[in-house]
């Protein structure tokens, strides 16, 4: 299935953190937090300005990102789980 977000809204894919801890003790699922760290799927056309134009949104698919621990709506799109959530709510981009 294809999905298209709107307007300002980004599909975001969470990004699976690390299974072990330093000391290598493995973290069951049931003890583990969900990661606040993603892959931009798809975004938007952009935000609609008090004027009528349209502003493009700054990240774009494939993106890394960071987001609020509580942002978004949780979906699942052919049995995966995604997130949906609008372009303020994301923290910052990770570059390399």
């Amino acid at each position: 299935m294809k999905f298209r977000p709107l307007h300002d809204r980004i599909l975001i894919k969470r990004l699976d953190k690390e299974q072990k801890t330093a000391g290598g003790i493995i973290i069951p699922d049931s003890a583990k937090e969900k990661p606040q760290e993603g892959e931009v799927v798809a975004v938007g056309t952009g935000k609609r300005t008090d004027d009528g134009k349209v502003q493009p949104l700054e990240v774009k698919k494939g993106d890394k990102i960071l987001f609020g621990k509580y942002s978004g709506s949780e979906i699942k799109i052919d049995g995966e789980e995604h997130l949906i959530l609008r372009e303020d709510e994301i923290l910052g981009v990770l570059e390399k």
